[in-house]
């Protein structure tokens, strides 16, 4: 397992110029990403165990984080 936090720009580099973009113009979007690496910051610190976890509650975080980045890819494959 990697233990790499997964940065949006990463995921999705092709939108990389308009993840800045919603960032900047979109309250909700902008919302939605920090929501998603607060997630993300969270799981990675479970993933290393600077912050211990039972197994069940860092699948909740990465379950967490598939959806927030769900929603995400669905707004920047949206136009």
């Amino acid at each position: 397992m990697s233990h790499t936090p997964h940065e949006l720009s990463a995921d999705f580099p092709e939108h990389a110029d308009r993840i800045h973009a919603l960032r900047e113009s979109d309250a909700h979007f902008r919302k939605l990403a920090d929501a998603y690496h607060e997630a993300n910051r969270a799981v990675h610190r479970a993933e290393t165990n600077l912050e211990p976890t039972d197994s069940l509650n860092e699948a909740e975080l990465r379950k967490q984080r598939m959806r927030i980045k769900d929603e995400i890819a669905s707004i920047l494959n949206s136009a």
